[in-house]
């Protein structure tokens, strides 16, 4: 097996990050290397030793990918398995770009090709159980076979199930024909596109906001800001209300700011004071509203029949509706034995093992990882510390300390971009933020800048994509 390059491991971490994320991961994995635990050739893991030692993989997402990728790059001689259900992936994030005819679903659709290539074995099936006595994880094919897979190590990334249920009136079969959600990149966000496309000017749009934790969180309200500058463009009459369980959410200020600059948004307090020097004056004719728990717009119950959200505030009537619902780990890391009573899974920091089951690791939004973000980003970073430590743990090593890195972007308009940008480390037992500078974006940043900020977001989807599938 070839030696495991541990900066080279950091370089490739940090690939797509911003500059200053990107230096502080590379600092900490020098820092590393006068660590015991570097991967040298020698005793291997139980029975298994370099060819013949079996990694399989539950889901074929960013974590999954980036999983199965750098294991064979790192390790060619092991065997590499992914059990993924669909044929290919349909990325989420960029996804909203979608509704306004920015992208096609085909743009949005990444072949496993480039898997294939490396040595990794894609086998289209539904997991459906979990041996972990024998390790084996029983799938069904498209054509109702079922297939059993053995492992020495098995990864789960199955990302995450959305709970149509958990608002009242709301249901997975009204989400595919009626009101969608759109969430997981699908059929669902082709619909929600063609009903916007048919609604009449003068219509309203009603985008209702998931609780914590959930995936992507500026999402909800990147769609938001995308969606109100379609309409001016195409319907000016119509308008984009957002109700919320919640009174913030990530990158809120630079998104307020960005929603004032391009659509007139007047703050509520304490947004307002805090924004009030860097702000245009507010439209009187503002398209978009964002009603917060504390002024009503937590979502009680929806009524299918009109398009109508109950809320404490009173009801509100729409001519399209999107639902981001409730979240938790994706029901195959519950049948599987990984999840805990908060539905998602408990995990050893230092290498993502489950706490629960042995042998089996669990990455991106299905695992607990304390301060950092449900996102592909953190996906991508996780699946490679995760591959470290298990490379670490064939040769009877301990992993390094480990360092990882998340940056969210997001849209307030076609050319303004913005960012939260993390790095982290354990801290008493649990991942914590360890930034030494600010998380996002000034707010006094230029035009030119908040420019450059939406190009480096479509940089990064291009590179992430890359750096996972390619």
């Amino acid at each position: 097996m070839r030696k495991f390059d541990l900066l080279n491991f950091a370089r490739e971490a940090a690939a797509g990050a911003p500059d200053m994320v990107r230096r502080r991961l590379l600092t900490a994995a020098a820092a590393s290397l006068a660590l015991p635990g570097a991967l040298t050739s020698g005793k291997a893991w139980g029975a298994s030793a370099g060819a013949g030692f079996r990694v399989l993989i539950v889901g074929g997402g960013v974590g999954g990918a980036t999983a199965a990728k750098y294991l064979k790059m790192w390790a060619p001689d092991i065997e590499v398995t992914v059990i993924e259900r669909n044929p290919s992936f349909v990325r989420h994030y960029g996804s909203s770009e979608h509704l306004t005819g920015a992208v096609t679903m085909q743009d949005l659709t990444v072949s496993y090709d480039g898997l294939r290539a490396r040595g990794v074995k894609i086998v289209q099936a539904q997991a459906k159980g979990l041996d972990p006595v024998k390790r084996t994880v029983t799938a069904q094919g498209p054509d109702g076979a079922l297939v059993q897979c053995g492992y020495d190590a098995l990864i789960v990334s199955p990302g995450v199930e959305l709970l149509y249920d958990g608002i009242e009136g709301y249901s997975e079969q009204i989400a595919e024909t009626s009101i969608p959600s759109g969430w997981i990149a699908g059929a669902q966000t082709a619909l929600l596109r063609r009903q916007l496309l048919a609604m009449p000017d003068g219509g309203t749009v009603v985008i209702v906001a998931p609780p914590n934790p959930y995936r992507c969180p500026p999402g909800p309200y990147e769609r938001s800001a995308l969606v109100t500058e379609w309409l001016l463009e195409h319907k000016p009459k119509s308008r984009v209300v957002i109700l919320d369980p919640k009174n913030d959410f990530v990158t809120d200020e630079t998104m307020i700011l960005g929603w004032n600059h391009l659509y007139g948004y007047a703050p509520p307090q304490p947004y307002a004071e805090k924004l009030d020097k860097f702000m245009v004056e507010p439209s009187k004719d503002c398209r978009i509203e964002w009603r917060r728990e504390k002024d009503g717009g937590k979502p009680l119950s929806v009524d299918p029949s009109t398009l109508t959200v109950r809320t404490p505030s009173g009801a509100v009537k729409a001519d399209v509706l999107n639902i981001v619902p409730p979240m938790r780990a994706a029901n195959i890391a519950r049948d599987f034995g990984l999840t805990n009573a908060s539905g998602f899974c408990p995990i050893d920091r230092r290498t993502f093992a489950s706490s629960l089951v042995p042998d089996v690791y669990v990455l991106g939004d299905a695992s607990i990882a304390d301060a950092m973000p449900k996102s592909g980003y953190s996906a991508n970073t996780q699946a490679k510390a995760c591959a470290r430590a298990i490379l670490c743990r064939l040769q009877g090593l301990e992993p390094p300390e480990p360092a990882w890195s998340n940056t969210c972007y997001a849209l307030a308009g076609d050319d303004w971009g913005l960012f939260v940008a993390d790095t982290f480390r354990i801290v008493d037992g649990k991942i914590a933020r360890t930034n030494t500078r600010a998380r996002y974006q000034d707010l006094d940043a230029s035009r030119v800048q908040r420019q450059v900020a939406a190009k480096y977001l479509r940089a990064w989807m291009r590179s992430i994509t890359a750096d996972s599938f390619g």
